[in-house]
């Protein structure tokens, strides 16, 4: 993993409701106020959840000195350490397979019976064969990833409770969440992380901004800007405020190696209904998987700028009686938003896809061409069967891996048929 990997971040613009947050206390204590498992009108054979959710007022709690916020908050967050098998070439040519090492932090934010389940960046743990979590109290144990959102750079990988010994328990805090719409610029702002994988650091800064635009790549996402130096290996780590709430998970370290003290971090009022997407889905089976129907690509910025088209999907074909094209999906449509989620990618498209079920009736949101304008049109969509779909051979031909972006004009060329995964 390169430091590039490091100091990337992807979209992620939705709006979403608002937390708080309160003081550290002890795992019980947090777990049975914070993270309440889901009703228990499920059935049983019904996979049941923890919810993250506030503890309230945030801004309101006593501060105190740095030294004893970090006491309280470095039994919440871990360093990661990942394995990432990679594709190289020799001088001749040859391709071969090698491991790469990365590390990065994470964020305790919830814990059931089963399960302990850690918050991270998804550039953390992509493509990861292997991850390994150390907590505070230096104990090591292996992970798993249980699901990822590209968009918003976010992840949560899980370590069974019966794994961990009890005297790690006992040391481990849920982190409290609090509420980053309340935060002023200005305020104190303490970066807790695993920065450059020497091990867990605290950094101190204030607030530098709230809502700043920051791009990487083809995409753009507001972040919290603090002077609280975040370097690579701090992704995935907490921005606490003075009371010891989280308020941000750090993101990225401003590239330009002429700006220092530019470190942003994803807003947890943002990222709090994302985590919880994650932890409350469900494995899809294959045979189960939804498909929408359409060949697309990613329109990157360059385009944005060039033909004064809208960032998102340019949709380059339509197939013959696709759930797309029986919900009105023309060509040349542009998907900007998919089940109340922006999209900017096919790979995040996928990534939605492959975690709903055939028959599922969501919201695509297109912009469509009108005499030189855009206007935005809402789609329902009943997502269609992956499996019946791949029983026509022409379409599964089509079916292939080709998620770079391109020119969206080229005439439907270079894309790819799209089932899901």
């Amino acid at each position: 993993m390169t430091k590039k990997d490091f100091i990337r971040v992807t979209t992620c613009a939705a709006i979403f409701g608002l937390v708080g947050g309160v003081t550290f206390e002890g795992t019980n204590y947090i777990y049975n106020k914070n993270f309440a498992v889901e009703s228990s009108k499920e059935t049983d054979s019904e996979a049941k959840s923890p919810v993250v959710t506030s503890t309230s007022t945030g801004n309101g709690a006593s501060a105190g000195s740095v030294s004893e916020v970090a006491e309280n908050v470095l039994p919440s967050i871990v360093a990661i350490d990942v394995t990432v098998t990679k594709e190289a070439n020799d001088m001749f040519g040859r391709t071969y397979s090698q491991d790469a090492q990365g590390s990065g932090s994470g964020i305790v934010v919830a814990q059931d019976e089963n399960n302990l389940y850690i918050a991270t960046n998804n550039h953390v743990v992509s493509d990861a064969s292997k991850v390994s979590v150390k907590f505070n109290d230096e104990s090591v144990y292996s992970a798993q990833v249980k699901g990822t959102d590209a968009d918003c750079d976010l992840a949560v990988v899980t370590i069974p409770v019966k794994d961990l010994s009890s005297d790690t328990l006992s040391k481990i805090k849920v982190a409290t969440l609090g509420d980053s719409e309340k935060v002023k610029v200005g305020d104190q702002a303490i970066a807790i992380g695993n920065a450059l994988g020497y091990g867990t650091s605290v950094t101190v800064g204030y607030i530098s901004a709230k809502e700043r635009e920051v791009s990487a790549e083809d995409m753009t996402m507001k972040l919290i800007q603090t002077d609280a130096a975040i370097n690579p290996g701090n992704s995935g780590g907490a921005l606490v405020d003075a009371s010891g709430a989280v308020i941000g998970i750090n993101s990225a370290k401003y590239a330009d190696e002429s700006v220092e003290g530019m470190g942003f971090a994803i807003p947890v009022s943002k990222a709090v209904p994302i985590i919880n997407e994650i932890i409350k889905s469900e494995k899809v089976s294959e045979e189960d998987q939804a498909y929408l129907g359409i060949r697309g690509r990613d329109v990157e910025k360059e385009y944005t700028s060039s033909y004064n088209i809208p960032q998102g999907i340019f949709v380059s074909e339509v197939s013959e009686d696709s759930p797309a094209m029986k919900a009105g999906m023309l060509q040349g449509d542009i998907i900007t938003e998919f089940n109340g989620r922006e999209v900017a990618t096919m790979d995040s498209l996928a990534e939605k896809l492959g975690k709903l079920k055939a028959g599922t009736k969501i919201k695509v949101v297109v912009k469509r061409a009108n005499n030189g304008e855009y206007q935005e049109k809402t789609l329902t969509v009943t997502l269609g069967k992956k499996s019946d779909a791949m029983d026509d051979e022409e379409d599964a031909s089509e079916q292939q891996d080709n998620s770079q972006s391109v020119n969206p004009f080229q005439n439907g060329q270079g894309g790819r048929s799209f089932f899901g995964n």
